[in-house]
């Protein structure tokens, strides 16, 4: 008698809406393949630092899984089937991977969008000058960031050039263990009297985010700016590059350094750029391992969201719809644009950005029983925006039933969360623009500790189930 349940654990088994910690969920033979998948995601997160390489290593993976250039099928005017593996390249920035289903493609596409530019500190057009025998650089940075954050931390500088006769030079400074590094210099305590009175957003300013080059002068004594000539000659002489090339260039100044485990159990991952090539990694291992679907597959991995989603490589930008497009041309001969509008009416996409886990140091900021947390799995969000919903998709209730009812029945561990306390401001991600199409969408990513930041901490078990997840719904979003 004494194992009977009471009606009060009756009714809350029944009724009760409880999330577990997802590690409680799974065996040890699952919790080895979790581990031995984060190796590799941690691998992605420590090449992929900037939108530019993320891209390339998504191209590089997707082409030794068998894809192929969707330009190559337009070329030939080729007609895609069932299965073919197909990619498109937007100016070296943002990239689409596509598998072709069995279904007509106006039924509609399962996609999944995620962005791949992340928070960074980026070069000025005119950057390199000379000042107290220091050369230095002029910088503005790149999205929403802390900057007291980005001093006295070593720093990498990544990015193209394209010289005046066209030709573009790829530039990786600090990550190499030999390498040097940069570095944005803080005033010491002693003297910093004045600054700390100022309040976190003003000690730092931006016009002050200006890292160290060199101070090795040439041996000319006549010469103005010796340092800064010398820094120019050590870069001509590596780089082919003259200063006037600064102002075709696209230099990124990052963290310089490299994705580890977090914690004696190595339960989680620190990194930068996680938000959200997390999402990025995780929807790509997905769709790499897809077959032949019953819907025609798409991962979209964007730039410029953490500014807006403009440009001509961001989710805001036509980049994403001419793909179709283009993919609705190859599959119909008498391609129309209600054929267009009809095809994406019919689709759903999985939004997929992070969500802000519940920080155990600033429990404050939260309302804790509509917040994600770390280690209970993938991170359903309904809405994002500003206070009263401001710039938010808001995915209508029979969207999110079915996302949830796919995750239930594939064994998907996963979680409800919002952003915040409601009047302590949120965020926004690409759900909006793809539902200015017609597409069903809601937001869908993992949950991270000190996002935006330089260190970035996400749970192993989450980016597992990030991934389990977006398969799932490749195979079963209709």
């Amino acid at each position: 008698m004494g194992d009977e349940k009471t009606l009060g654990e009756e009714l809350s088994e029944k009724l009760a809406y409880k999330v577990d910690n997802a590690w409680n969920k799974i065996g040890p033979e699952e919790k080895d393949r979790v581990f031995q998948y984060c190796e590799d995601y941690k691998a992605f997160l420590n090449y992929a630092k900037t939108e530019r390489e993320a891209a390339e290593e998504i191209i590089r993976r997707a082409k030794e899984k068998g894809f192929v250039s969707l330009n190559e099928y337009i070329s030939k005017g080729q007609k895609p089937s069932p299965g073919t593996r197909l990619y498109f390249e937007n100016r070296g920035k943002s990239v689409i991977l596509i598998v072709v289903g069995e279904q007509p493609l106006e039924k509609g596409i399962n996609m999944i969008a995620s962005h791949i530019d992340a928070p960074r500190i980026d070069l000025k057009p005119n950057p390199l000058y000379e000042n107290n025998n220091l050369a230095l650089l002029k910088t503005h940075y790149y999205g929403g960031i802390k900057k007291y954050q980005w001093v006295t931390i070593p720093l990498a500088l990544h990015g193209v050039v394209v010289r005046s006769n066209g030709e573009k030079v790829n530039i990786k400074i600090g990550e190499d263990i030999n390498d040097p590094v940069l570095h944005i210099t803080d005033i010491l305590p002693h003297l910093a009297q004045e600054q700390m009175k100022k309040t976190l957003g003003e000690a730092i300013t931006g016009e002050s985010l200006n890292p160290l080059l060199g101070s090795i002068p040439i041996d000319d004594k006549k010469a103005d700016e010796k340092v800064k000539l010398n820094i120019l000659r050590l870069l001509n002489e590596k780089y082919g590059i003259v200063e006037e090339d600064f102002t075709s260039a696209e230099l990124e100044l990052v963290p310089a350094l490299k994705a580890r485990d977090v914690g004696i159990d190595r339960s989680m991952i620190g990194g930068y750029g996680q938000d959200d090539r997390v999402c990025a990694y995780t929807s790509m291992t997905a769709i790499l391992e897809l077959d032949k679907p019953e819907y025609t597959c798409m991962a979209i991995f964007a730039d410029k969201e953490e500014i807006g989603s403009v440009g001509n490589t961001g989710m805001d930008s036509m980049f994403f719809e001419n793909t179709i497009a283009e993919l609705l041309g190859l599959c119909y001969p008498n391609y129309s644009d209600l054929l267009l509008r009809r095809t994406m009416d019919n689709s759903r996409m999985l939004s997929a950005d992070v969500n802000a886990a519940v920080d155990p140091n600033y429990e404050e900021a939260f309302e804790k029983r509509n917040c994600s947390y770390m280690g209970r799995g993938l991170v359903l969000t309904k809405y994002t925006g500003v206070r009263g919903k401001g710039g938010s998709n808001d995915a209508n209730a029979e969207f999110v039933g079915r996302i949830r009812k796919i995750f239930n029945d594939n064994k998907v561990a996963w979680q409800i969360g919002e952003l915040g306390k409601v009047d302590l401001g949120g965020g926004g991600t690409v759900a909006m623009f793809a539902a200015n199409h017609g597409i069903q969408v809601v937001d869908c990513g993992v949950a991270l500790l000190s996002m935006h930041s330089p260190y970035e901490v996400s749970s192993k078990i989450d980016v597992y189930m990030a991934h389990r997840g977006y398969k799932a719904f490749y195979l079963n979003g209709k």
